[in-house]
């Protein structure tokens, strides 16, 4: 299921705003976002309030990796919030706005210039129709971004410069008119059923006119029969019919034109690169109503200047604005503005005159003639907008301001996962280490730490002249390096080496003759004299060596004449291959440091494309084209490679003298850097900008690194007694299913005696179970480290010891220098006091903020948080700070504060206002996605923190609890047992907080949101939750799932028959071969696996947007989209089904029953009333839980694990459409496989695939067996009786039993056996022989020879009516219906006899075992019986009654416990005690 990993980014963007040089602009339909695209590659959303056009910034869409050349809007519907973008590198997107996610991104080889989006004729919504550096017209589809059809030219084909489609008026068809750029008219007519695989389609008619490089075309709306075409120098009128020209106007002098449009069939409006906008009045030739149309040019009337839009400031502008004119409507009235975004990241507006005839000819009468000037009605930019936040927005290290009275930009960092600490470069050459979630603290949470002076300590590097512009930590990189080692390159020329431990400057490398752009390692091939060096790229186009252990430049490749693009290697042959930005390859070699040959053209490519052949031979990987940042952002992103997403970022993209990124995602020691809980990565969206900085919290390895602390200081036993591991049952049930030879018995009383406490088995099954390895939990990845620890963990085990983990703890920790406090000690619960600080809804529930603050240690946020999206191709959207002033201020402060309001600031109290607004109501108004991420965020980390002993992040409570966890005492004394108490009260108190947490961001929250005013609350989705109902992080897989049942809780009966509704098309028809039962009629088989055919209703509820509110449907528009809504209706439906399957028909079955006939729908509901749905659902959910694995659907994929948890949950709603055979079998194949010693539902850390679907199957077995117990012990007794006729036949048949399913889940089943003697007795009690057919299956015969059924299984003999003699070795069973059925254990036969007419009460054998005695007190009868045999034991054995006794009849209270009911015990060889409930005792005889 896409998306899993579940990141939360925050940006501190600090006090300068990022560089927006404004390539393209964009205003909505609906005038309430304007989006301006940058030559950087970023789009900035603004927030537009309709009626004034007072525009803020409101967030940042990062994900382009070039100029950003058009926007465009994706639909017609007015509330459908998604543009399409795309940039000069081919990538195209489309963004939600509402949300700022990133719905579908692809990369084109084609350019496009322009896209215009046009709704077709025949179709649902919108058509993009593209041109640009290409010579044809593309027609896309604006959600998938699909190719559906391309117009191609037969004349002259040529690139298309511009570009118009209209429908004439009273015509069904579409016209496409476009001009190349050598001036060929065009004229495609469409009708509307066009599609990819028909022919290709050519232009109907064409014409060769004067304009050449056209910039824009555009047909008269108003009566469709003239047409403006703009060229840079000049614009002309044409007419419509036979494109003549009808008039030509210059540009003015030194502009040029940049494109037009028709104000009225008799005005134009034209805009100059100047910034200006120009309204001219045409001549009456030009005006098809007027008599003069088309007649000859006269010089009087030319065409007429009226008016001028233009900004006083005249600033030179260092490259073309981006301008656009609108036309929107309000309240029945329309506007008209044109929009200006410039390099400056200036925004201006201006407010289209409405001049009626009698003005214009007023205008004209003036002499000497002036045109009226018009400034902009409004101008705003984002430095504006960051210049108007008091105070200014927070940066990572604005406590250093305070310190040295000067602010000193950010140009570079870098962040050590390790120790937690952020490195950053500064311009004037100083490098700062701080602990990084220390610092983070400092801007964004109140607390004590607001008061310390100094604080967090900081260390200061100081060596480089000028600006550090780059970092390297190469240990980082490979743990072939030092780890002390920190390297720099500044705009001095020099690389330094630093000791980062001891702060001391090692080397300064200086052999460059430029500043240092970049620096990176090169790869793990290589001999091992380069292996101990980094490569530093520098401007003046040379690249060194740098051998950081002989300290000395290795390799000078300095001779070429272009910047250098890319880098490539040839380890093996000892070759480091340059690509510059003219084309050229140099081959240096690196040892010698010898250019060994310079090659150009198609030469040149070759070597490039070699080496990345190459490359996959040796798994390295350095560089993807030009200087791209975020292209290595995002890849970065996509690998959680810090080092590439390091590298990128530090890069602007118009730097083509720097390289492409080195992102070694490939390399497997890479693998190394262990998903770290936190990433903080340095954001520049332009090389002059100093940086922002992202924090990603990383949910899922932050669960998991608290949890791995939490279990790696617990022993097995502690483990098991915590209940996250139940090894001890399930040896015991194992041991029962081997055979039990004399000495195997013994080895198994042996391995019983040390497997409580034996770390061995322990340590094996989690290290195999385990992605994380608990065993290699050292983070530091030295893999000597982690040989030393492997060795160390191997003795431990040989001498089956626990105590010493503490001792192999100590023994690496003690390479850190002292300077800077332990620096490699966890971070996670520093991480997680963090990001709970900054998502949890402060203000929701006064007396849980004070239990946060005082038990939990959950810090206030001082500042409104800016958050992040990170979505498809991790493309990303952050907030702005700017944002935050849109704000309503409404309510009052509460009383307690008013007097810390005086002594404050006000700007800070406004920001103290806002702060407290925004954490308990604007937070959840933001984004669906936001809602849903922070939720499940904020659940599953409460959760592992509720799951830990005692953890709170109060610092001296997290010490105590840490000495606690040490000292396991031997003598206790009066003190320590009152302190345990204590500890133990406290426990539980802080539980009981982090419950209380979880329960308000799961359940109240919606509803106090909206109680606290909001009125438009993002509601958490259900199908994010949906997609995570398995994910493979417990905590984040209960999070969810806790999540989706309070949501559709709360949709009500109502609610959920909506969804189900949207959904239901969606559930895939699974290929049916045998019917499920015999009386539902099995569908029609449909094409394999997936039904592709149309969804029964025309419209699907938009994937990323389920809000009551606004429905806003359309089909999937790719197969993909497709199957991701395929995975997801499964699960909904299951989940819908399996938890509230009896309501939803409930209410409608009455009612609705006839016009839900009449209205052919296929949905309703899951109840007994229409079981189509129920049933498609569960053949659904049994397809994929027996679907042999194959490449479409893995073996042990999310999607599996959910089925089977749906299966085990909704049981009883499928059960009717189940073959339940199947399904059982099916289940206990996949705990089989898996090693016994699986852990249970609890234990948090992630599993393996298999063994997790092994954990998911357990569970759901232990679910239907409780839930229908009679259904699964009869049909595991039909399994059993199959089995045995098979065994009987097997040489016959030839199959090996060994395979079977039921030999290889002896112990599983076994297990399933004894839950249910001991929580459903009585259930039990009515299927006796079925279950002791099961039991037998299970247990080896060999445990029966030597010991008694009582010391085996104890569990079944509870039952009275069971009884089993050791001496002739058979067992006696009495059932429900009154007859006896006896076990020959020696002949492995089974006989029944009907003994009594009544149930039988209770039967045993005489101590002998000649005579068994049974009573059934519904006919109050008892009697004895004998089994006779044959002369010496041949013939047929008869068990006949000898004697038979009428009893007292019991009193009817006593009957109602039938299994206290009546005990009969043999005295001696000749007579029984028939004990009943009440105490009595009676004697019989034989």
């Amino acid at each position: 299921m896409p998306g899993t990993s579940l990141v939360v980014p925050v940006v501190l963007w600090g006090k300068y705003a990022p560089t927006h040089c404004i390539s393209c602009i964009y205003l909505s339909k609906d005038q309430k976002t304007l989006a301006t695209g940058c030559y950087d590659g970023q789009i900035c959303l603004w927030q537009v309030d309709p009626d004034t056009l007072k525009m803020t910034p409101r967030c940042l869409l990062v994900g382009h990796t070039a100029p950003v050349l058009c926007i465009s809007k994706a639909s017609i519907i007015q509330d459908n919030n998604y543009i399409v973008s795309s940039s000069e590198a081919g990538e195209m997107c489309t963004w939600d706005l509402v949300d700022g996610k990133c719905r579908e991104v692809i990369k084109l080889p084609q350019v496009h210039t322009n896209m215009q989006a046009y709704h077709m004729c025949n179709c649902e919504d919108v058509r993009l129709f593209c041109n640009g550096y290409y010579p044809e017209v593309l027609i896309m589809d604006p959600f998938s971004l699909e190719i559906l059809f391309m117009l191609s030219s037969k004349v002259n084909p040529d690139w298309i410069s511009a570009l118009h489609v209209l429908r004439p008026a009273k015509r069904k068809d579409d016209v496409v008119l476009a001009l190349t750029t050598t001036g060929m008219v065009k004229v495609w007519t469409l009708l509307g059923h066009e599609n990819k695989h028909s022919e290709p389609i050519y232009e109907n008619e064409s014409k060769q006119t004067r304009c050449l490089n056209a910039v824009c075309m555009q047909c008269c709306a108003y009566n469709q029969r003239t047409v403006l075409i703009v060229c840079s120098k000049y614009w002309q009128i044409y007419d419509a019919g036979d494109f003549s020209v009808l008039c030509s106007y210059l540009a003015p002098r030194g502009e040029r034109w940049m494109s037009g449009d028709f104000l009225a069939a008799d005005r134009i409006i034209v805009w100059s690169d100047a910034g200006k906008g120009y309204l001219y009045k045409l001549p009456a030739n030009s005006i098809p109503d007027n008599k003069d149309f088309h007649s000859a040019t006269i010089e009087t009337d030319s065409p007429f200047l009226y008016c001028i839009l233009s900004q006083p400031d005249n600033t030179p502008l260092s490259c073309p604005p981006a301008m656009r004119f609108v036309t929107t409507q309000r309240q029945g009235n329309s506007y008209r503005y044109l929009l200006r975004g410039d390099s400056e990241g200036y925004v201006l507006v201006w407010n289209i005159p409405e001049i009626s005839a009698a003005q214009l000819s007023e205008i004209q009468q003036k002499k000497p003639f002036h045109p009226t000037q018009m400034t902009a009605s409004i101008t705003t930019s984002l430095s504006e907008a960051w210049a108007s936040m008091k105070p200014s927005p927070v940066g990572i290290l604005d406590q250093l301001e305070k310190q040295e009275n000067q602010s000193i930009k950010l140009t570079a960092s870098i962040y050590l996962p390790l120790q937690s600490r952020l490195v950053v470069g500064r311009e004037d050459g100083t490098i700062i280490i701080v602990p990084a979630t220390q610092t983070v603290m400092l801007q964004l949470l109140h607390g004590n730490h607001q008061q310390y002076d100094g604080w967090p300590p900081h260390q200061i590097l100081t060596g480089h002249g000028g600006r550090v512009n780059c970092l390297l930590y190469p240990y980082r990189e490979h743990s072939r390096y030092d780890k002390n080692h920190l390297v720099s390159g500044g705009v001095d020329f020099a690389v330094c080496l630093w000791d980062l431990y001891a702060g001391t400057l090692l080397h300064r490398f200086c052999v460059h003759a430029g500043e240092i752009t970049q620096l990176l390692v090169p790869p793990n091939a290589c001999s091992t004299r380069i292996q101990k060096c980094i490569c530093s790229v520098a401007s003046d186009h040379s690249v060194t060596l740098l051998s950081l252990t002989e300290r000395k430049c290795v390799c000078l490749a300095s001779r070429h004449l272009f910047p250098v693009t890319t880098i490539k290697w040839r380890p093996l042959d000892d070759f480091m291959i340059i690509g510059c930005s003219d084309g050229t390859v140099y081959v240096w070699q690196m040892e010698t440091g010898h250019l060994d040959r310079v090659l150009q053209g198609i030469a040149a490519e070759e070597v490039l494309y070699a080496c990345d052949e190459n490359e996959s031979s040796y798994n390295v990987s350095s560089e993807m084209g030009l200087a791209n940042p975020a292209v290595h952002f995002f890849r970065g992103l996509r690998h959680r490679n810090l080092s590439a997403i390091r590298h990128a970022t530090q890069r602007g993209l118009h730097q083509l003298q720097q390289l492409g990124a080195h992102a070694n995602n490939d390399d497997p020691h890479m693998k190394l850097s262990h998903n770290s809980p936190l990433v903080i990565q340095g954001l520049r969206t332009n090389p002059k900008d100093p940086e922002s900085h992202i924090l990603f919290f990383d949910i899922e390895a932050l669960v998991i690194e608290l949890l791995n602390e939490e279990y790696s200081a617990m022993s097995p036993g502690s483990l098991e007694a915590a209940g996250l591991i139940s090894q001890s049952e399930y040896l015991k049930v194992a041991a029962l299913t081997h055979s039990a030879s004399p000495d195997a018995h013994k080895k198994i009383a042996e391995f019983f005696g040390k497997v409580k406490d034996k770390a061995e088995n322990m340590e094996r099954i989690i290290k195999e179970k385990d992605k994380h390895g608990i065993l290699a939990k050292m983070k530091e990845g030295a893999e000597t480290v982690q040989t030393k620890i492997q060795a160390k963990a191997e003795s431990v085990l040989k001498q089956g010891a626990d105590s010493s983990r503490d001792g192999s703890e100590s023994n690496f920790r003690t390479n850190s220098k002292p300077s800077l406090g332990p620096l490699e000690n966890s971070h996670g619960m520093e991480i997680a006091q963090l990001l709970l600080s900054l998502l949890h809804a402060w203000g929701m529930d006064n007396d849980l903020d004070r239990v946060c603050q005082a038990k939990l240690g959950i810090l206030r946020p001082m500042v409104p948080v800016s958050f992040g999206v990170l979505s498809k191709a991790n493309y990303m959207s952050l907030f702005l700070p700017t944002w935050h002033n849109t704000i309503p201020l409404t309510d009052a402060p509460a009383a307690e504060d008013l007097s810390l309001m005086d002594s404050l600031p006000p700007e800070l109290v406004r920001r103290e206002q806002l702060t407290r607004i925004f954490t308990c109501r604007t937070h959840w108004e933001l984004s669906t996605t936001l809602t849903s991420n922070h939720l499940l965020a904020i659940i599953a980390v409460s959760h592992t923190l509720m799951s830990m002993s005692n953890a709170t992040f109060i610092p001296e409570q997290e010490r105590n609890r840490k000495l606690h966890r040490q000292s396991t005492r031997v003598k206790w004394t009066k003190t320590d047992e009152e302190h345990e108490e204590l500890f133990t009260q406290q426990q539980a108190q802080i539980k009981q907080g982090w419950s209380l947490l979880a329960t308000l961001h799961c359940v109240l929250l919606p509803d106090k949101v909206v109680q606290a005013g909001s009125k438009n609350f993002k509601r958490p989705q259900v199908e994010t939750m949906a997609k995570r109902w398995q994910h493979h992080c417990v905590e984040v897989r209960e999070a969810a799932q806790a999540l989706l049942l309070a949501e559709l809780g709360r949709m009500g009966p109502k609610g959920r028959k909506a969804l189900v509704d949207s959904w239901a098309q969606y559930l895939p028809l699974y290929t049916q071969t045998e019917t499920i039962n015999q009386q539902a009629v099995s569908p029609p088989a449909q094409n394999n696996n997936l039904n592709s055919g149309q969804p029964h209703t025309p419209e699907a509820t938009e994937e990323e947007f389920e809000e009551e509110e606004e429905e806003q449907v359309r089909k999937p528009s790719s197969l993909a989209e497709l199957k991701r809504k395929q995975t997801t209706a499964v699960v909904l439906l299951g989940v819908i089904g399996a938890e509230f399957g009896q309501d939803i028909t409930a209410d409608n079955s009455k009612k609705n029953k006839n016009d839900e006939r009449r209205k052919s729908s296929v949905v309703e509901g899951f109840g007994i009333g229409n079981n189509n749905l129920a049933r498609l659902t569960s053949m659904a959910l049994s397809h994929l839980l027996l679907a042999p694995p194959s490449s479409k659907l893995p073996a042990h994929t999310p999607l599996r694990r959910a089925a089977i948890d749906l299966i085990g949950r909704g049981f009883t709603v499928w059960e009717p459409y189940l073959d339940i055979s199947k399904v059982l079998l099916g289940l206990l194949e996949l705990c089989s496989d898996a090693d016994k010693l699986v852990p249970n539902m609890t234990y948090g850390l992630p599993l393996t695939p298999q063994a997790d679907s092994c954990r998911t199957a357990r569970h759901a077995l232990t679910l239907i067996a409780t839930a229908r117990p009679a259904a699964f012990i009869t049909t595991m007794a039909r399994e059993v009786a199959r089995y045995n006729a098979m065994q009987q036949n097997a040489q016959a048949l030839n199959v090996n039993l060994n395979n079977c399913v039921l030999y290889k889940a002896k112990p599983e089943i076994l297990r399933g056996v004894e839950l249910l003697i001991d929580k459903m007795q009585n259930e039990m009690a009515e299927l006796l022989v079925e279950l002791m057919d099961i039991i037998l299956h299970c247990l080896d015969p060999g445990h029966l020879k030597t010991k008694g059924l009582q010391d085996v299984f104890p569990a079944v003999c509870r039952f009275n009516q069971v009884s089993h003699c050791p001496a002739t070795r058979r067992i006696a069973v009495g059932t429900n219906n009154g007859s006896l059925t006896l076990y020959e254990l020696r002949q492995g036969k089974c006989t029944t006899i009907n003994a009594h007419s009544a149930a039988v009460t209770a039967c045993a054998f005489s101590p002998d075992g000649k005579f068994l005695v049974s009573y059934a007190c519904g006919e109050n009868r008892l009697s004895f019986w004998q089994t006779s045999t044959g002369m010496f034991g041949l013939g047929a054995s008869q068990t006949r009654c000898v004697k038979s006794y009428s009893t007292a009849p019991i009193a009817d209270v006593a009957r109602l416990n039938p299994m206290r009911l009546a005990r009969l015990i043999w005295i001696n060889n000749r007579t029984v005690i028939l004990m009943l409930a009440d105490g009595s005792e009676t004697r019989f005889n034989i």
